[in-house]
């Protein structure tokens, strides 16, 4: 009995000898695509996850949403007269599209790109801003309610329908990468493409919860960004849209990006900027757009009344000072200041 204990504990002693425990070590890849930049920061015993996938996975996504790529998949519709087949990259997108356009009353419309395409927010820039005339017969093309899913295929009801969905891929992508790193049983990271977020996990080997600093102006509305607050999650994903990192100008006066959908001009109201948090990209990606557009008094009642979104708020007084308010869920993210 003694010898078969002991050379027990001797097969013990040699396996952990072959077979030493692996570190967990640090890995950060970064590249260029969408237009921005994309950081993935992970922890694991190997880099089983290299730039060359995560530069395919990036491709693959262009080729199916980008429009500033003529031969991509939303290229293609945009450019029929009744629609195509679509792949599940687009597919997923438009649904959930959809279904925020129903969530959000229509503030929320991919179906807005002949109008961001008139105000030059779109792949090809503009001389002149569209009249009162010509956002009319804009309008015409307009509306969720005039696309369709069936099947594998993506259906128009006008061949002037163009869909632009910039107000969620990135979110969609940075879930689509998370999402490739969990398969590769990578369960501690951070994804960021162009300051979309999305974290699980945390810092290894300390165990340290990971930060997220909000991007918010300086003293002046679209002054250049600087860091305001920190917050931490142990899973989810951190979202801003903000007037002052997409804007044109046009005699003397800055617009913004978002487009109301209900006037075809583009948004003005008190808003700078919204963060949204949320469990996915997507979902955050969608509502940030959606708060922005509506101002603050109903984006915050609208961020109050549902249980799947937290958003902050910067926002301009009507004296012109910049300040900040949050969502009651919101307020459970930020890092205490010690004292």
């Amino acid at each position: 009995m003694c010898w078969n204990v002991l050379l027990l504990l001797q097969l013990i002693f040699f396996h952990r000898i072959s077979n030493p425990v692996q570190k967990i070590q640090k890995v950060q890849l970064s590249g260029f695509a969408q237009g921005t930049t994309w950081h993935i920061t992970y922890y694991a015993q190997d880099s089983s996850v290299k730039k060359k996938q995560v530069d395919s996975i990036l491709f693959q996504l262009d080729s199916s949403l980008s429009i500033y790529k003529p031969w991509s998949l939303i290229s293609r519709f945009n450019a029929s007269k009744n629609g195509i087949a679509v792949d599940d990259h687009l597919a997923t997108v438009v649904k959930k599209s959809i279904e925020v356009w129903k969530q959000s009353g229509g503030v929320f419309d991919l179906t807005i790109q002949p109008l961001v395409a008139a105000w030059g927010f779109s792949a090809k820039p503009v001389n002149t801003y569209p009249d009162s005339a010509k956002v009319r017969s804009l309008l015409r093309c307009t509306g969720a309610d005039k696309i369709k899913l069936e099947g594998r295929r993506l259906i128009k009801t006008k061949p002037c329908i163009a869909i632009d969905v910039n107000g969620i891929a990135q979110g969609y992508s940075v879930d689509v990468l998370a999402n490739f790193l969990e398969q590769n049983s990578i369960t501690n990271y951070i994804v960021e493409i162009g300051g979309e977020i999305r974290i699980k996990g945390r810092k290894k080997p300390g165990n340290e919860k990971m930060k997220i600093g909000i991007e918010a102006p300086g003293d002046y509305v679209f002054e250049s960004p600087v860091m305001q607050k920190i917050i931490t999650v142990d899973e989810g994903a951190v979202t801003t849209s903000g007037s002052y990192r997409t804007f044109h100008e046009s005699k003397g006066k800055k617009f913004s990006h978002i487009i109301d959908p209900k006037t075809g001009y583009p948004s003005q109201n008190d808003l700078v900027s919204v963060t949204v948090f949320a469990n996915d990209a997507i979902t955050a990606d969608a509502y940030d757009n959606v708060l922005m557009a509506m101002g603050l008094q109903k984006a915050l009642a609208f961020a109050e009344q549902r249980e799947d979104i937290a958003a902050y708020f910067i926002y301009k007084t009507p004296n012109g000072s910049i300040t900040d308010t949050a969502s009651s869920r919101f307020y459970g993210l930020f890092v205490k200041e010690e004292k």
